[in-house]
């Protein structure tokens, strides 16, 4: 890569899929963009407009039509399915807008999951690990509790911790508080911001402008292409800062048309 601290590299990135004779339909076109270790950006831009779709791309979780994708100095297109899958496991993040946990575990055997199938440690340093997460995370007291037993927020920050348990470079979210209320997306910003702030670097794709403003950089995809950038700034959780950058955010947004 070009500059060291540079993590995620995405060059005149396509993506298309064949929709049967003479049915093509290109979701994404030629994407080109860097993301810094460290950073925290967020994808914003109307339904249809290709945000998840370039989630899955630049994480591997599904490959581009055309294009490259380098992640760690990582180049995915010369890399296997087994290669990639033991990347996203190892040194990658996922939280989706529904927390994905497995019913028949209870929360903490949730957490660890990922860790102990990555082979990585011993059994005793990943449920001291888990034991800290909860704690940071506010869900100590759910240690034995099933799934059934918590909020969608609660649910949410055990996702996070999942996340986090193989101590990943990057993180990704796709709409990570989208089936919360606001009280409960807020809480999860804050952890996100905390993680952030720890060194984790973090990309998520939202529709939610609160949850925008709080990212060092929000990109605007249309129609498949990142048709806009803005940078925000870090985050100074300072009384009126949030609302500040709420509104110039909407502004920017709305002269785009969301």
């Amino acid at each position: 890569m070009n500059n060291m601290n540079t993590i995620l590299e995405v060059k005149n990135v396509t993506k298309a899929y064949e929709m049967g004779k003479n049915n093509r339909q290109t979701v994404l076109k030629d994407i080109t963009m860097t993301i810094q270790k460290g950073e925290f950006v967020s994808v914003m831009g109307p339904s249809g407009s290709g945000k998840s779709t370039f989630l899955y791309a630049v994480s591997g979780m599904d490959r581009a039509t055309a294009g490259s994708v380098k992640f760690c100095d990582m180049d995915f297109s010369s890399m296997s399915e087994d290669e990639l899958a033991k990347v996203r496991l190892s040194k990658m993040g996922f939280v989706f807008q529904q927390s994905n946990l497995l019913k028949n575990l209870n929360i903490f055997d949730n957490i660890i999951l990922s860790a102990c199938l990555s082979k990585r440690e011993a059994k005793k340093e990943i449920k001291e690990r888990a034991d800290r997460l909860m704690e940071v995370t506010g869900i100590a007291e759910l240690k034995e509790h099933s799934i059934t037993q918590a909020s969608g927020g609660q649910l949410q920050r055990a996702s996070i911790c999942r996340a986090l348990m193989n101590q990943p470079e990057i993180l990704f979210g796709d709409e990570p508080t989208g089936a919360l209320n606001s009280k409960a997306a807020g809480e999860v910003m804050d952890i996100l911001l905390k993680i952030n702030q720890s060194g984790t670097t973090i990309l998520l794709v939202t529709h939610d402008a609160r949850v925008a403003a709080k990212t060092q950089r929000v990109l605007f995809m249309m129609d498949g292409v990142i048709a806009g950038e803005k940078e925000m700034g870090k985050y100074q959780e300072q009384k009126g800062d949030l609302k500040i950058r709420e509104q110039k955010l909407t502004e920017w947004l709305t002269e785009r048309g969301l």
